[in-house]
């Protein structure tokens, strides 16, 4: 039958479409349902495009302080509109791109959205243009909306803004980070809710290429999942580049006006203030899209707004699996992806293990860039720890000083006991390309004797993490 198959994914972003492809892999008779756009929010409204922007304003930033490099540059400046065309540029390379690897892979495309009907059965209806996201097109030579079966059904559908009572997003003063990525002109001054990575990429963002930004966070902490340590760190550095940044606070009201809003923000103290901005993000975190997929008829066991699965992908209903963001946290592009592989290998009989969630990286592409990987020292003592821990600054590293980036610091924490690497967390230059390095680490239980020995290339950023595990036991060297 022309459509029947193996497997059936819903959603075709990060996870979706990996699954299926390993599913072909493995032999498996597999198709993507996809309702607006293959590569799902991360390529196409998320993680790549938004890296874009942030490349274009760290360029910026480097010929505004050309004289520092002993260059020169004069009349700097940029076009928004450019900047924009680039970053969706990169976005629809990328899109076409998923395409090809999921045709290579024989692996059918559906348009339409999908519904569960019964256990076995997807029923794909025409593609509704949703509210917030420009409609992707349909390319050639995709299947039509129809009943298809399959034995197998995983659920990738992602996740969308969380939207706040009252503070409703409405595309124009109100932004969600769909607006955000496509301003038709910069703002002067600007609002960020939440300082999460999306709240703080974006407040970094505008805030290079000029906008008055103010950051307000409910919690605490900016950058609430950080160890306490870096996020004050960050803190220090966005203050210095001109941010306000309040915490402990919330927005309790919005005003509109023609082109600006009034927020009135509890301080948290019992005090109130009230801000005026051209526009705001609302950046308060995001929720998993379970409706209209049939769910509820078929008994498939929900709990805060996100799908329950067993660690392996599989649901309460037999047949009926879900993986990334729908499946809940950490919701990570690359959570979502490996999710994906290992519900698939599940499926085939290889054997798998739940993914440990203590071992995903975090990053926030923000200046100075973050990055971190298991516990923080607070949860670290929390669960029992006794505990070393290492701390390296950029500011005694070759490599950071030659580029210019002496603001940083390599945070490690161990097990006093066993020498058990729990976490690492980074904040200057470039560490979210270093971090990789302490996630390998911590899947091959790695010790700090291990670590010490190993040989770190000179010169590079990456001796400050080397320099940091030999802190942590009393052997640092630069510092």
């Amino acid at each position: 039958m022309a459509n029947l198959y193996d497997i059936i994914v819903i959603g075709g972003g990060p996870g979706g479409y990996v699954a299926a492809i390993r599913a072909a892999q493995l032999g498996f008779r597999a198709a993507v349902v996809e309702r607006e756009h293959l590569g799902g929010i991360c390529l196409n409204w998320g993680c790549i495009p938004t890296k874009a922007l942030l490349r274009s304003a760290e360029i910026y930033h480097y010929m505004e302080h050309a004289k520092d490099y002993g260059l020169s540059a004069q009349g700097i400046g940029f076009d928004a509109a450019a900047i924009v065309q680039r970053s969706r540029g990169v976005s629809g390379r990328l899109n076409g791109g998923v395409g090809m690897l999921l045709k290579k892979n024989k692996v059918d495309v559906i348009w339409g959205e999908a519904a569960i009907t019964k256990p076995g059965e997807v029923v794909v209806t025409a593609t509704k243009k949703p509210a917030m996201q420009p409609q992707t097109p349909a390319p050639k030579g995709i299947l039509e909306p129809g009943t298809y079966q399959a034995k197998h059904i995983i659920i990738a559908t992602g996740a969308r803004p969380r939207v706040l009572p009252g503070i409703e997003p409405d595309g124009k003063l109100i932004w969600t980070y769909f607006e955000a990525m496509v301003p038709q002109a910069m703002p002067k001054s600007l609002l960020v809710m939440g300082s999460g990575a999306i709240g703080m990429e974006f407040a970094s963002f505008y805030r290079t290429l000029g906008a008055e930004v103010t950051v307000v966070e409910v919690l605490p902490q900016i950058l609430p999942v950080e160890d306490a340590e870096i996020a004050t760190l960050a803190r220090k550095r966005f203050e210095k580049q001109g941010m306000k940044i309040f915490t402990g606070a919330k927005v309790t009201k919005v005003e509109k006006s023609a082109n600006s809003v009034t927020a009135t923000v509890d301080d948290g103290k019992g005090g109130t203030q009230t801000i005026t901005a051209e526009r705001m993000i609302s950046a308060v975190g995001v929720v998993g899209n379970i409706e209209n997929l049939g769910l509820e008829k078929l008994g498939v066991k929900i709990e805060r707004g996100v799908i329950v699965t067993d660690g392996l992908g599989r649901t309460n209903v037999p047949g009926i699996y879900a993986i990334g963001d729908v499946a809940g946290a950490p919701m990570l592009a690359h959570k979502a992806e490996h999710e994906g592989v290992i519900c698939v290998e599940t499926i085939k009989g290889l054997h798998t293990h739940p993914m440990d969630k203590a071992k995903i990286p975090g990053c926030t592409y923000c200046n100075p860039q973050i990055a971190s990987v298991g516990l923080t020292e607070a949860k670290a003592k929390e669960q029992g720890y006794d505990i070393r821990v290492g701390r390296f600054p950029f500011v005694g590293n070759g490599k950071a000083i030659a580029l210019g980036e002496p603001d940083g610091l390599v945070k490690t924490i161990f097990d006093k006991k066993t020498g058990q690497l729990l976490g690492a967390h980074m904040i200057g230059a470039e560490v979210t390309e270093l971090i990789q390095g302490f996630v390998i680490a911590m899947n091959l239980e790695t010790t700090e004797e291990e670590l010490i020995h190993a040989v770190f290339p000179h010169p590079t950023l990456s001796e400050t993490m080397h320099e940091s595990v030999m802190d942590a036991y009393g052997r640092v060297i630069h510092i």
